[in-house]
């Protein structure tokens, strides 16, 4: 899939974090990611893979690095709590403010997600074997991918969730710089409710969450009463906190749990 791609030594690795550079087809250029690999990782043990997606103004390194993704990993899996797990960290392709993990008339961020990470991780990980279970998560921005993709592509992922999640295309307006035209949004692609409503009988299971504090909380909870409207299955959840990096690093553990019991 891959012209090149340039994986992190293992001998110089810190902290169970793996990272790859690889040329993009999707992308028309090179992209990143980062990687958690747990000790407890058997080679072709088929361990799941979770990815990961940032929000606005972020990069590969910001749910690890921002976010201490990694560690709460590592503290369930030697807790017990969950398995033993891959996260792949992906950047959304550095496109503006954020590419919104969209299809853009010359760049596919999208087909990046939900093709090209996947592969780029198992060539990293040979632990994750030929095909692992695949969950998928975000914030804000990423929220918005995350459930947009499983409402797209359903048969690819065990679970799909957000956290803080952007539900509508527009509201990338309070955060980007970039004007909404030039994104080119596909038809069809606005709306998480839309995207999900598509193939409502096939939708993994969902869970998001919001705080209290949160600009974008009245969004999370309409989006949730819409899903209780349609019949669509879903786990929402408030707790205290805005829309920054505490809130996402305390419940990030949450949402593992919630992937884990889909195993």
């Amino acid at each position: 899939m891959f012209r090149t791609i340039e994986i992190s030594d293992p001998a110089l690795e810190t902290d169970n974090l793996r990272w790859v550079t690889v040329k993009s087809r999707a992308l028309r250029e090179r992209a990143d990611l980062t990687l958690f690999v747990p000790h407890e990782a058997a080679p072709n043990a088929n361990l799941p893979l979770i990815i990961l997606l940032h929000g606005v103004y972020g990069s590969h390194w910001a749910w690890p690095l921002k976010g201490g993704a990694h560690r709460t990993a590592a503290s369930l899996i030697a807790a017990g709590e969950i398995p033993p797990l891959i996260l792949a960290m992906p950047s959304d392709g550095l496109w503006g403010d954020g590419s919104g993990y969209l299809r853009h008339p010359h760049q596919d961020f999208e087909r990046w997600i939900l093709d090209e990470v996947p592969a780029a991780a198992q060539q990293a990980v040979p632990s994750l074997g030929s095909s692992p279970p695949l969950f998928v998560s975000g914030l804000s921005m990423g929220g918005f991918g995350a459930l947009r993709l499983a409402g797209k592509y359903p048969e690819k992922f065990r679970a799909a969730g957000g956290h803080s999640s952007i539900t509508r295309f527009e509201q990338f307006s309070q955060f980007v710089e970039e004007p909404l035209e030039r994104y080119a949004c596909p038809v069809g692609d606005e709306s998480v409710l839309e995207t999900l409503l598509v193939n409502r009988d096939r939708l993994p299971p969902l869970r998001f969450d919001c705080g209290t504090e949160d600009p974008l909380l009245e969004h999370n909870r309409e989006l949730s009463r819409q899903l209780k409207r349609a019949g669509i299955a879903h786990r929402y959840e408030e707790f205290p906190g805005g829309h920054e990096w505490p809130y996402w690093q305390r419940h990030l553990a949450d949402m593992l749990v919630f992937f884990a019991s889909h195993l």
